[in-house]
């Protein structure tokens, strides 16, 4: 079976698909969120949406608790499993975005829109891929059935929750990450730094300090309301905005002076490749400051990710061959004079990193900076060998179906459900030479990869569950 010209054939049909599920903004929604329908009317509509495409195509599916749900084909005891999700980050700042970041927009090649390749794009490949197998009549010896979750963003609560009540897959790859395929998925700890004293409204300079909405995004606006501050203040900001080139905006409110900065947002597992606006801010209040708690929360801000996304003022370095770096990203970073301030960090770290010895290092010199290190989560690290039956099939059909029989298999900053399975993988679908655009604005898909890994996928469904 020629899978990449089946997968041609089926192009409209897959754009049309995706256009239909990117244009569902499922953001998680707090304000929409009730005991039954968990994360908000958003992720919830886009499963039923996927779900309903499962139905009509006479798979069988099952909608758990609108948690998660999954679409299943084939027969048999073992079960292969294909964990998609369809929630999506924020957007950040859409005057950020060429087209509307829930269009679904095409141009050159591309389809934009929130979730394009971060997971709509991925699962709508591994969607159709699922329907060429079946129609092209292809008997299965093991049951073939995509996990759909809604909560992969904000915490994986979705599929905690699926498995309490569903079979976990003998075996299963996550399409969510990066081709030929990641064996390595680093840890990810959410650490909270919370600073220890508080201020006076009356003679604080700090009076607030605003940044970013979710620990796994590099925060890409921030803005801070001071006082009591000389003249010079608004010329300094300007020539700080001009010597680091970047955007911002200054505005009075009486007595006080408001201002913004805007970076670029980045995947928590890159932040180098984004801009942190609570970072530069900071770094432009610390030469401003000079009241003690002030001066204290931005001095910690600088001091510790300041032009460094790996730890070293907290100890936390470490990296390994298997792995990479372990890297610090402040994602959300809040201040109030009266509570003081806190700092909220991903930390995606190494698959031998020597966690507890290292946090224990790490809090006492938090205090020493005026901040207690507490854990709010976190995610131990997953590998599977590269030796394994599973990676060496998959790889194999990657390069078959590519050519490319260079590019090693990879470890990953990020976290796919492939470390919730007992022995799982994620597979592509970001190609290698691709820009990583998950979390950024104008997020995108190249279509002729989406085809291509249309065809990747069916060709290991069958490699995987096909009888032989």
């Amino acid at each position: 079976m020629d899978w990449l010209q089946a997968a041609k054939a089926k192009q409209e049909e897959l754009i049309q698909n995706l256009q239909a599920l990117v244009q569902i903004n499922s953001v998680l929604d707090e304000e929409t969120a009730t005991q039954n329908v968990p994360f908000g009317d958003g992720p919830l509509q886009a499963l039923e949406w996927l779900l309903a495409q499962g139905e009509a195509a006479g798979m069988q599916t099952k909608n758990v608790d609108n948690y998660a749900g999954h679409i299943e084909m084939g027969e048999g005891e073992d079960l292969l499993g294909i964990l998609c999700h369809v929630d999506v980050v924020p957007t950040g700042d859409e005057s950020n975005w060429t087209y509307p970041p829930f269009s679904g927009t095409v141009a050159d090649g591309k389809l934009y829109a929130r979730g394009a390749i971060d997971d709509k794009g991925p699962t709508i490949a591994a969607w159709m891929a699922m329907k060429l197998v079946k129609e092209a009549g292809i008997s299965l010896h093991k049951r073939v059935r995509m996990i759909i979750g809604t909560d992969e963003e904000t915490g994986f609560r979705c599929v905690d929750h699926y498995f309490e009540k569903e079979e976990m897959p003998t075996i299963g790859f996550a399409p969510d990450a990066d081709f030929p395929l990641i064996n390595a998925e680093k840890g990810i700890a959410e650490l909270e730094f919370v600073q220890q004293q508080t201020g006076d409204e009356q003679t604080e300079q700090l009076l607030q300090f605003y940044a970013g909405k979710r620990p796994n995004m590099v925060p890409d606006v921030a803005k801070a309301t001071l006082q009591l501050l000389d003249d010079a203040f608004e010329q300094n900001f300007q020539i700080f905005l001009q010597k680091n080139q970047l955007e911002g905006s200054f505005a009075t409110e009486g007595t006080r002076y408001i201002i913004t900065i805007k970076g670029k947002s980045a995947h928590a597992m890159e932040p180098e490749k984004g801009v942190n606006a609570a970072v530069y801010l900071a770094a432009f209040l610390q030469q401003q400051v000079t009241t003690a708690v002030s001066k204290q929360f931005v001095d910690f801000v600088v001091d510790v990710f300041h032009q460094d996304h790996y730890g070293h003022a907290l100890a936390l370095q470490f990296e390994d061959d298997m792995s990479g770096k372990t890297t610090l990203n402040p994602g959300i970073v809040n201040y109030d004079v009266e509570k003081g301030g806190s700092i909220i960090v991903s930390m995606r770290y190494a698959v031998t990193y020597p966690y507890d010895e290292k946090i224990a290092t790490a809090q006492p010199i938090a205090l020493s900076k005026g901040f207690a290190l507490t854990i709010r989560d976190d995610s131990k690290p997953h590998y599977v060998s590269a030796d394994d039956d599973l990676i060496q099939t998959l790889a194999a059909i990657y390069r078959r179906q590519t050519g490319d029989y260079e590019t090693p298999l990879l470890s990953t900053g990020g976290g796919t459900y492939a470390r919730v399975m007992k022995k799982g993988v994620a597979f592509g679908m970001l190609f290698p030479g691709e820009p990583d655009v998950a979390h950024r604005a104008d997020e995108f898909v190249v279509i002729d990869n989406l085809v291509t890994a249309t065809a990747i996928y069916a060709e290991a469904i069958v490699e995987l569950a096909g009888k032989k």
